[in-house]
């Protein structure tokens, strides 16, 4: 046995060369590109007259600065209107594959690549965003980078990266009712912290990660950025191979089967060895909520905001996150006002997570205080939600329903916060400013336990609206 892990075997096959800095010039498979980090990687080939390598590699959408409410063009935002024609004209000058607005597949980069089977098994995947971890989910070597690294890639096809450690981390037992993936990445991040996988690949496995649909898997995976790790994995197995079958860019037919025998070898070895092993009773994870300005801040919905120890290395840091979001030490998060409720991001936007909300706000109203929004990843995953009707059941409850795009997650484009208001949100990041209002609060959570606090009002405990058996 050569009791390697998944990282090491696609890190390998994928090596070009070992540079003289210690780093590995890694050969990336698929590189997603959208209109944020692209305009200044692009404008650096044409001033060295570069082309791009492997444009049959690359493949382009819009999503961050799309507006949700009036995609009419030219946008009413002038500098995302730019970011946009440049886009563009990018991709039809270095003839690059571009989803754009008229297309039937355009949305979040990392729910499309998925959604299309350009997301495989054993690659390695590079885009100009933090969160392309969601792609190890597949058992891929997923890198966010920046626009000079997007340069680097554009040019060469290769990236030059350090080597990194791996962490397994086992998530034992089953999940109990309303308890999601999104609960169980925020209660590892709270576990290890939003620094401790600095360095580090996480693979998640063991009974309760096995048993997820993809989708699940892809939001642990999305989230890894957030506890420090560069990358995020899960091993191929049946769930992954049925969710791509007849995949628009996986393989077909006879060259399936084939693919999966080796998708199936690239899996870490029954006997790989680690750098780090955590282990996580699934069993013990609650509904989860951050109550400050990182995603490692958070508290089961029954629990109360910590209490900062004046010797604790986390003292400063609770007592700024107290300032800023005006809660009390030692407060319940229970029962905390919501002005705005939002269901969407790269995180929890896909056709699963809009029936777990849709689940809680059947039969339910938006309090009269709320603003709810529901922005589905993809067009694709807006078809499917309107043809089982969940368009109809958010927007009797009062939740306005919207186009494709990243929106509220972050603040480019219309859909923000504004002044103090608090969001109930099922994105990524609770930074301060992150959703446009400088003073704006954001409270992360499950797409249920979202459609829970808008319905109420406050921070809920939604294994409280649930139906029986659910």
């Amino acid at each position: 046995m050569s009791r390697q892990t998944l990282l090491h075997k696609v890190w390998d096959l994928h090596t070009v060369r070992r540079l003289p800095t210690g780093q590995t010039q890694l050969f990336i498979g698929l590189h997603l590109i959208h209109e944020v980090t692209t305009p200044q990687a692009f404008d650096m080939l044409r001033s060295r007259g570069i082309d791009v390598a492997l444009p049959e590699r690359t493949y382009a959408t819009a999503d961050h600065i799309v507006p949700t409410l009036d995609q009419r063009r030219p946008f009413a935002d002038e500098l995302a209107e730019q970011m946009m024609a440049a886009l563009e004209r990018n991709c039809r000058d270095y003839g690059i594959r571009f989803s754009d607005l008229t297309s039937d597949h355009q949305g979040i980069v990392h729910v499309i690549g998925p959604e299309l089977g350009l997301t495989q098994p054993g690659m390695t995947i590079a885009c100009g965003d933090s969160h392309t971890s969601t792609h190890g989910a597949f058992g891929a070597v997923a890198l966010g980078i920046g626009t000079s690294q997007v340069r680097d890639v554009l040019a060469s096809q290769c990236l030059a990266i350090d080597p990194l450690k791996v962490r397994r981390i086992t998530v034992s037992g089953k999940l109990g009712k309303g308890v999601y993936a999104k609960d169980v990445i925020l209660e590892i991040i709270a576990r290890l912290g939003v620094q401790g996988g600095v360095g580090y690949a996480y693979e998640y496995g063991g009974p309760a990660v096995d048993r997820m649909t993809m989708d699940e898997r892809m939001t642990i995976c999305n989230m890894s950025i957030e506890g420090g790790a560069r990358v995020g994995y899960v091993n191929p197995d049946e769930t992954t191979f049925s969710y791509m079958r007849d995949r628009p860019f996986a393989p077909q037919g006879d060259a399936f089967a084939r693919a999966t025998d080796w998708w199936t070898s690239m899996a870490s070895d029954s006997d790989a060895v680690y750098d780090d092993e955590v282990v996580i009773d699934g069993d013990a994870i609650v509904p989860r909520v951050t109550w400050g300005i990182n995603p490692g801040q958070s508290v089961g919905v029954t629990e109360c905001i910590p209490v900062p120890d004046t010797g604790s290395a986390d003292a400063i840091a609770i007592r700024e996150a107290l300032d800023f979001m005006g809660f009390s030490a030692g407060s319940p998060i229970l029962g905390t006002k919501v002005d705005m409720a939002f269901v969407g991001s790269c995180t929890n936007s896909r056709l699963s997570d809009l029936r777990e909300a849709a689940q809680v706000v059947t039969g339910h109203r938006v309090a009269s205080h709320v603003t709810a929004l529901v922005v589905p990843g993809s067009k694709g995953v807006l078809r499917a939600a309107e043809a089982e009707g969940l368009d109809q059941i958010f927007q009797e409850a009062g939740f306005e329903w919207r186009g494709a795009g990243c929106s509220m997650c972050l603040a480019m484009n219309p859909d923000r916060l504004e002044g103090r208001q608090v969001c109930a949100s099922s994105s990524n990041r609770n930074f301060k400013g992150r959703q446009g209002s400088p003073t704006g609060r954001t409270l992360l959570m499950s797409p249920a336990m979202v459609a829970a606090a808008a319905i109420n009002g406050e921070v809920t405990d939604v294994r409280q609206l649930l139906p029986t058996g659910a």
